[in-house]
This record gives C-alpha cells, structure tokens and sequence, in this order.
C-alpha cells in the first residue's frame, strides 16, 4: 500500500530580471515528477542542490501547490524535519514550549501533553532537565534531536526529512540516521528521506528516486541502483563516492 503517489507535478517557478522584474522566463524546478513511497518505507530521493529535491517535498507536505499533476495521500497527519536544527528551533523559547507548541495547537490536555512530552525526550535519548534550557545551550546534534522529538509528538505518519544530517559531523551523523530509522520501526512511519548524500540515503532508505533538473531520471530498489545504475546521472554521482564504484 502506497502512503504517497505522486502523478506528474511540475512547478515552474518565474526568473525575474530588470528594474521591474517582469519574468525572463521560467525555471522548470519540477518537471513532470511521479513517485511512490510505500507505507512504513523510506524512499531517498537523491541529486545535487537546485534539481527540485525540496520543493517536491514542500508540495507533498502542501506547503507550496503544483502547477499541475497531483499529489495522492493516506493521511494527513504530516510532519517535516528540516536540514538545520539551529534555524528550524525558536532561540527565544525553551524546549518545554518548542515541544508543547504543536500539541496545544492540537488542543491537548496539560496532563497528556506532559506526559508526551516526556517521553519524547526519552524516545530521542535527552535528558528531562533539557525542557528548561534554550536550543543555543545544545550541541548540534542534541538540537536535531528535539527537532525530532517535535516532530514525532503529534504522532505522523508520514515525516519529510530535508537533509536531516547534512549539517552534523559524521559521527553524530550515524547516531541521528540510527534514531531515525528506530522511530520509524516503532511507529511504522514512513519517510521521504531528501539528501545529496548517497552514503546517507544507502544507510536509511529501502528505496531511491535520482532527480536531475526537475526530472526523475532512475529509481527502483536502492541496492539495486547501487550495484546496477542504468543512468548515466547515477553513474556520475556514485562515481563520485570513494568506495562504491571504482
């Protein structure tokens, strides 16, 4: 069963030039997309910065529209964790608002949204006297876990992750991809995994679409795509990294 299936979008964004900044043309950032993402899977959609990576994800998460095609969902209970944990996190707020936010928004109780809220600390392995203190006092990588920890408190079942560790050194990169991928057994999610990484996405995703210039040029089962790329694309970018193809 498909948790999402996206049919031809395309979203093509005006070039504005001049003093008065009339459209020079258009830029094709999606160009007739269609994916699938199966539920409780993680699809890796993959390629270098500007190939339209991101805003596919905005138009499936409904935060941007397509100028056509049509995105088809199984739920709507939708949640997105974005590439920089410093600027996606209020550093006006402590972590006890930033968590809470979302849950009061969904009219909770003070009783259950304290009790969510601790075990979301526990669930992303924080300690509970981090609910006092404000994002600047944690490491990167403890930022990105209370970002985590707010995404999955109103419980989606789908979770866009946008370059979730592209900011994080290696190390704590695989800590952050192991917690991910932990959350999603426990609570059958299922992920659109976006990164320009392809040992991240060969780690996290059972699945891999290849996007250039707003087109999906390959897809299929990753370890297939790995060992068997037919695309010359694909075989330009897994040349590029040291040890999977020579």
């Amino acid at each position: 069963m498909n948790m999402v299936k996206c049919i031809d979008i395309k979203k093509h964004f005006p070039i504005r030039r001049g003093y008065l900044k009339g459209a020079a043309g258009f830029l094709k950032a999606l160009d007739g997309v269609s994916i699938e993402i199966e539920k409780g899977k993680t699809l890796g959609l993959v390629g270098e910065s500007g190939c339209g990576k991101t805003t596919l994800g905005k138009i499936i998460l409904g935060i941007i529209k397509p100028d056509s095609g049509r995105v088809e969902l199984e739920t709507n209970k939708l949640q997105v964790i974005f590439q920089d944990p410093h600027n996606s996190l209020d550093p006006k707020m402590r972590v006890k608002d930033i968590l809470s936010e979302g849950l009061i928004l969904n009219k909770e109780s003070k009783e259950r949204i304290g009790g969510k809220i601790k075990d979301a600390l526990d669930l992303v392995r924080l300690p509970q006297n981090a609910l006092a203190r404000y994002p600047h006092q944690f490491s990167g990588g403890e930022r990105q876990r209370i970002a985590i920890a707010r995404a999955v408190l109103t419980e989606p079942e789908l979770v866009v992750c946008d370059e979730p560790v592209s900011s994080l050194d290696i190390t704590i990169q695989l800590q952050i991809l192991e917690l991910l991928k932990d959350i999603q057994k426990r609570f059958s999610m299922t992920y659109l995994f976006i990164s320009h990484d392809l040992r991240v996405v060969r780690h996290m995703a059972e699945d891999i679409a290849v996007m250039q210039h707003g087109r999906i040029v390959e897809k299929g089962p990753t370890r297939k795509v790995y060992s068997e790329p037919s695309h010359p694309y694909t075989k330009i970018l897994l040349s590029s990294v040291l040890g999977i193809i020579k």
